[in-house]
C-alpha cells in the first residue's frame, strides 16, 4: 500500500470518527435511544473518573442515560478526532446550571463506540501562592 493510500484511509477513519462523535452527542441530546444504541458496541465501557463509576454493556449504558434525572442538555463546542479516537468539549446544561465537560471516545474497527470516558469538572478556587503567574477569568 502506498503512503498516499494510508493517508487517505486515516483521513476517512478520522472523518468517520468525527461523525460518530457528533452523532453520539446528538443522539443523547435528542433522547434518540435506538439511534444511540446503534452507535455502541455490545461491550461498550463507560467510565466517570470523578465518581469512580464504570458501566459495562450497551443496554446498561443506554438505560443509565434514559433514566438520568433532570432536564439536561448537551451541545458540542469542539471535536478533535484522530483515527479511531475522539475528544469532545461539551457545553452541558442541567436546568439553569451550565458546566463544561470533556468526553473521550474510542471507536472500534467496525465503527462502533467501544469506550467512553466522561470528565465532569467541578470548579474550585486555586490554592494560594501562584497569583503572580496566573490570570483568573
Amino acid at each position: 500500500m502506498s503512503v498516499v493510500g494510508d493517508s487517505v484511509r486515516e483521513v476517512d477513519e478520522t472523518s468517520r470518527t468525527r461523525r460518530i462523535a457528533t452523532d453520539y452527542v446528538d443522539s443523547l441530546e435528542q433522547r434518540a435511544w435506538p439511534r444511540l444504541t446503534a452507535l455502541l458496541a455490545d461491550d461498550v465501557v463507560y467510565e466517570m473518573p470523578q465518581s469512580r463509576e464504570r458501566i459495562r454493556g450497551r443496554s446498561a449504558f443506554v438505560q443509565f442515560n434514559a433514566e438520568y434525572p433532570g432536564d439536561w442538555h448537551l451541545q458540542v463546542r469542539r471535536v478533535v478526532a484522530d483515527g479511531r479516537l475522539a475528544a469532545l468539549w461539551l457545553d452541558v446544561r442541567v436546568a439553569a446550571e451550565r458546566q463544561d465537560a470533556c468526553v473521550w471516545l474510542e471507536v472500534s474497527e467496525q465503527g462502533l463506540i467501544n469506550w467512553v470516558t466522561d470528565y465532569w469538572p467541578e470548579p474550585y478556587d486555586p490554592p494560594p501562592g501562584r497569583e503572580h503567574l496566573v490570570e483568573r477569568w
